[in-house]
């Protein structure tokens, strides 16, 4: 990696929006143009048309007529398995040029996006792919009832996806929803454009029928919209905002009712107990890794930190000098461990969070500031707030950004009704070495998921089987098994012989 000059490559490269309707590139329509600026430099990088409704009736007219015609739905489940593992095959084979894309996007650095983004594309594709062999079909018999059922795909699938890892975030509505027969329109975010038409182009290079990945670029208020509202729309998925996901459950049942599955938004607890004494350096840096990741843009990052009061001040030191050692930097250069933030509204979104962290009382520990502004980029320094009442800002509301809210604990019970006192519910982060108090977190906490540490060794490998988000963070399983089969109904037959 370190012999790639990505700046170069950056420079060669020509940054063309484009909307992929029935295996046809076209330019996005719209009297406004999106400008993008990118994060690291604050030059522009790439700007299109706004999108119209008008976009959206073609795809999803193009998506209709291909679910109609059974181009997709009809091929056998090795046939659709086989090209969905192809179009992997070539996503992978092209990493290079989708990491140089989301680090461009998205601010974060190259050597992540390399290793942590197209990992996290590559994951839905192939599970969707290799799930969809292992759908069982349940049947019975009961007197002269015989029965089975068996899912099959719901139709046209919308999907609405956010910015922070716009390609992970395509392909993991992408894998699934064309795994299980359905076609698709994806609007990506508009401020991260950049990668979704590339990735359907190699759907088409693989041998998925053109028609079936359909993908509209444009503002949330346009093709979002419009998406949201259509009647020829069987089911919409999302991720994003809680705000923008009621916008979605309104549309849907103000227009043909559709199927709506909803990723919002995450204020994830991270809970550590004094057991974890003799593991604080291993725990620190868990702290801190789980904070900040993607310059703390994703949704289950562990942005509200509790910390029993034993053992508070020797870790915050810790945690301190760590976040300290972080330096917001060229997400281009190899050695870049921290990025910038994706846009320049966003920098000051996050800035005003931090700024009311202060106006409410709240003691500033480290950071707190925009850094190396002499680059034109959009860089926050990582930032962690003591003494951090629940009722405020920085408590409630999800950042999406480098700020870290610390919270004291004495007992068990107290962390739990800290860390519950949220309208989100999406994930949660806990620490300890006792075996039944990581069973009863895992029962008490409101979350989609729990993610316990228990021991010394850094955390590895992963079990996927989905997680349900709770509260006003969303609905429907994402992952696993049940996360492929929501993408499917199912039909039961009774034969009475």
């Amino acid at each position: 990696m370190t012999t790639i000059d990505w700046h170069q490559r950056a420079k060669d490269t020509i940054f063309s929006i484009r909307n992929m309707i029935n295996g046809d590139l076209v330019e996005p329509q719209g009297d406004t143009l999106i400008s993008k600026f990118a994060a690291y430099n604050g030059s522009l990088l790439y700007e299109f048309g706004e999108g119209t409704a008008a976009e959206v009736d073609r795809a999803v007219a193009a998506a209709r007529a291909a679910f109609e015609d059974g181009r997709w739905r009809n091929k056998t489940v090795d046939e659709r398995v086989s090209l969905l593992n192809k179009w992997t095959d070539l996503v992978e084979a092209n990493r290079e040029e989708f990491a140089l894309l989301e680090s461009l996007d998205v601010g974060k650095p190259i050597s992540a996006a390399l290793v942590d983004d197209i990992s996290r594309c590559l994951w839905p594709l192939r599970t969707a792919a290799s799930g969809l062999s292992n759908l069982l079909l349940p049947s019975g018999v009961s007197g002269n009832d015989t029965a089975y059922q068996f899912r099959k795909p719901i139709g046209v699938v919308g999907a609405i996806v956010g910015w922070n890892y716009p390609l992970a975030l395509a392909a993991s509505k992408a894998g699934p929803a064309l795994a299980m027969g359905n076609t698709l329109v994806l609007k990506p975010s508009e401020f991260t454009s950049l990668s979704a038409s590339r990735l359907a182009e190699l759907a088409l290079e693989a041998g998925i029928p053109p028609g079936v990945f359909n993908v509209v670029h444009g503002a949330g208020a346009t093709v979002g919209a419009a998406l949201s509202a259509h009647n020829d729309v069987d089911m919409l998925t999302f991720t994003g905002s809680s705000a923008t996901g009621k916008a979605i459950m309104v549309a849907a049942g103000q227009s043909n009712m559709k199927r709506v599955h909803l990723e919002c938004g995450g204020k994830s607890a991270n809970i550590i107990f004094e057991d974890c004494l003799p593991d604080l350096d291993l725990v620190a840096q868990s702290v801190v890794d789980m904070a900040f990741p993607n310059q703390g843009a994703l949704c289950i990052t562990g942005s509200r930190l509790l910390v029993q009061d034993s053992i508070k001040a020797p870790l915050m030191e810790k945690v301190i000098a760590l976040s300290q050692a972080i330096t917001p930097t060229d997400p281009l250069n190899p050695d870049c461990t921290f990025g910038a933030i994706m846009n320049e509204a966003h920098m000051h979104k996050v800035l005003g969070y931090i700024d009311s962290g202060h106006q409410e009382g709240a003691r500033l520990l480290c950071g707190g500031h925009r850094v190396n502004q002499s680059s034109g980029g959009f860089y926050i320094e990582p930032t962690i707030f003591d003494q951090v009442a629940p009722a405020h800002c920085i408590a409630r509301e999800e950042i999406f950004g480098p700020v870290l809210s610390v919270f004291s604990f004495e007992q068990e019970e107290e962390a739990v009704a800290i860390a519950n006192n949220s309208r989100f519910a999406l994930a949660a982060h806990v620490s300890t070495r006792d075996l039944g108090r990581a069973h009863r977190m895992g029962q008490q906490l409101d979350a989609g998921v729990v993610l316990i540490s228990g021991s010394t060794q850094p955390i590895s490998g992963f079990v996927d089987l989905g997680s349900e988000p709770q509260k006003e963070s969303g609905m429907g399983f994402e992952g696993g098994r049940k996360g492929l089969e929501a993408y499917s109904v199912a039909s039961a037959v009774h034969m009475f012989c």
